[in-house]
């Protein structure tokens, strides 16, 4: 059994020998294990501070593709490489490596696909009231369009099999931590969590540049998230909501004509209003077939590439 400990890094010169330093290179269940870096686009000395530290395998971006891209060419490299079992961890040493076989062993018993390190939100200081927030409120719209129960999605500290790594595609430019859990969901994939523990601030996030950049990154993330993973659900109730609005506005309108004595011809506007509320509804409503339909032909061409990626496994 192999185990490759993956980390996506940018410009992590300061912080990557810190992290790599306490990264274990014997862990319960496994013959081997590998450490692998995903440079993505460094312009530092992060490429040389990772050989220094003794990192096998280097994943080099001639420029920056971003977290969710580098994390995907890491997980394709890891499988190339032979790993049963992947952990992906961050260079800043924000997760303590004493927890890396917390997160495989449920892995190497069977009993699950991926594992999620589930941090202790509440108690990380340099954690905004803000940021807390939309960390719980990320989770939750996981736990819905997923149908699963992971208290921190938005955590990168993780591990996956070799079958559930051959089965994700992140459509997301900005982080793959949603996408993956749902996934995992929609696919009957076997998914838990575990507590792990966190190392103190080294420096501020990378994703994080500002309050309103998350809040508006974060609230991006989420609409995507329901747009793909549950189209008809997203569509169909926007549609819903603007046909009843209409309805009930027309309903008015009726009511107030048939209650006249004399013929009601005020308030022409409620009527126009009513109709086009309803039409536009009506239209949302068809997209939401649609979006249905596509969702469920990219599921196709997803296990399509997951057969073809399985194919090449056998023939190796």
């Amino acid at each position: 059994m192999k185990l490759i400990i993956q980390i996506p890094c940018f410009n992590e010169a300061e912080t990557l020998g810190i992290a790599l330093s306490a990264l274990p290179r014997q862990v319960p269940g496994f013959d081997t294990v590998e450490w692998l870096i995903i440079d993505d686009g460094s312009t530092d000395d992060t490429v040389k501070v990772a050989l220094e530290h003794g990192v096998d395998h280097v994943v080099k971006h001639t420029r920056n593709q971003g977290l969710a891209r580098g994390f995907m060419n890491g997980l394709q490299a890891c499988l190339e490489r032979g790993a049963d079992v992947i952990v992906n961890t961050d260079a800043d040493n924000q997760y303590q490596a004493d927890d890396i076989p917390l997160l495989t062993a449920p892995i190497v018993a069977g009993k699950a696909d991926i594992v999620i390190g589930a941090r202790p939100i509440e108690a990380i200081e340099h954690f905004s009231p803000i940021k807390k927030l939309l960390q719980k409120l990320g989770s939750w719209v996981v736990r819905v369009a997923s149908k699963t129960d992971i208290p921190d999605a938005p955590s990168g500290f993780r591990a996956m099999s070799r079958s559930a790594a051959r089965r994700l595609t992140v459509f997301s430019d900005y982080t793959y931590t949603l996408e993956t859990i749902i996934q995992a969901g929609q696919k009957n994939m076997a998914i838990t969590s575990v507590p792990v523990r966190v190392n103190g601030d080294l420096r501020p996030s990378r994703l994080v540049k500002s309050i309103s950049s998350y809040i508006r990154r974060s609230i991006v993330t989420i609409v995507r998230v329901f747009v793909i993973y549950r189209p008809f659900r997203f569509f169909g109730a926007i549609g819903l909501t603007l046909f009843t609005l209409g309805f009930l506005i027309g309903l008015r309108f009726l009511y107030k004509w048939l209650m006249s004595d004399y013929g009601y011809d005020g308030h022409i506007q409620s009527l126009i209003l009513a109709s086009s509320l309803m039409v536009i509804g009506f239209q949302t409503i068809l997209i939401a077939f649609v979006a249905d339909l596509l969702s469920a032909n990219r599921k196709l061409m997803e296990e399509v590439r997951t057969l073809a990626l399985e194919s090449r496994d056998r023939a190796n």
